[in-house]
C-alpha cells in the first residue's frame, strides 16, 4: 500500500495505549494528519520514544479511504524548540498557535503557508522578548489562510480612533455606532502586517510600540473568539481579558 512522506508538526497527541499515541499533525504538503502511532513509545523504537507535542519531523504514513486515522509508520524527529520548556511566555504563545490551527482548519486541507509560518513562529519564539511579535503574525496569517481576515482598509482623516464593525469585518470612522473603538496606531500596525506577513515582519513588529502590539495582538484574539464562537482555554492563558 502507498504511503506519503511529509514534514510536520505535532499540534496535539493522546495516548492511545501504554505504548502507543494518536497524534494530529499539521504537515506542509497535506495539512493536518490525525494518525495512530502504534508503539510510539517503546524506547529505541522508530518514533524516538514518542511524539512529543510542538516538535518538528519528518512523518511516513499510510493513509486509508474511510478511515478517520492514518497508520504512521515512522516518525524523525527534527527539531525541538527548548524556549517552550523554559520561557512560560514562549510556551502559552505556542500552545496557542496550535490550537488555532486545530479549531480554524480541517483535516486534509493543505496550507503551505500556514505551516511555513507555524514553524517560522516556533524558530523565532527561541529568542526572548519576540512572542508578541510571534503571536500577531500567526493570528494574520491563520484569519488569511482560512479566508476570514478583516477588511484593514482605514477610513481617511486623522482621527485618533477608528471603528471596527465585526459583523462587517471593516473599519469606519471613528463617529460609527454598534462597533468597536480602535485606536488608530493599532489600526494602522495591521495595516502593514496585511501588507507584509512575511517572515521579516516578525522584527519589524517586535521593534514597534510594545503597547500597540499588545493592543492589536488583543483585537485580532477578540476577532477570532467572535469567528470561534468560544474562547479556547489557551487564548484565556495568553490573554486575561479580551473584553473590548
Amino acid at each position: 500500500m502507498p504511503s506519503l512522506t511529509d514534514e510536520a508538526v505535532c499540534i496535539r497527541h493522546w495516548d492511545f495505549s501504554e505504548t502507543s499515541q494518536t497524534v494530529s499533525l499539521l504537515c506542509r504538503e497535506q495539512g493536518i494528519l490525525r494518525g495512530l502511532a502504534k508503539g510510539a513509545k517503546r524506547v529505541g523504537g522508530r518514533f524516538s520514544g514518542g511524539i512529543d507535542l510542538l516538535t518538528r519531523g519528518q512523518v511516513v504514513a499510510i493513509v486509508k479511504g474511510g478511515r478517520e486515522l492514518a497508520t504512521l509508520t515512522d516518525w524523525t524527529l527534527l527539531r525541538t524548540y527548548r524556549s517552550l520548556r523554559q520561557d512560560l511566555e514562549a510556551n502559552r504563545s505556542a500552545f496557542y498557535l496550535a490550537d488555532l490551527v486545530g479549531r480554524l482548519f480541517a483535516p486534509a486541507d493543505p496550507h503551505p503557508r500556514l505551516f511555513d509560518a507555524l514553524v517560522t513562529g516556533l524558530e523565532a519564539l527561541e529568542t526572548p522578548g519576540t512572542a508578541p511579535a510571534v503571536v500577531l503574525r500567526f493570528q494574520w496569517v491563520a484569519l488569511v489562510e482560512s479566508g476570514q481576515q478583516p477588511q484593514v482598509e482605514l477610513p481617511p482623516g486623522d482621527a485618533t480612533t477608528v471603528t471596527f464593525l465585526p459583523r462587517e469585518a471593516r473599519f469606519a470612522g471613528s463617529g460609527e455606532k454598534g462597533g468597536w473603538k480602535v485606536r488608530r496606531s493599532t489600526a494602522d500596525l495591521l495595516v502593514e502586517l496585511a501588507e507584509d506577513p512575511s517572515i521579516a515582519s516578525i522584527a519589524r513588529i517586535a521593534a514597534a510600540d510594545p503597547e500597540t502590539v499588545r493592543r492589536a495582538n488583543r483585537f485580532l484574539a477578540t476577532y477570532l473568539r467572535e469567528s470561534l464562537q468560544a474562547e479556547p482555554f489557551s487564548m484565556r492563558a495568553l490573554f486575561a481579558d479580551l473584553a473590548v
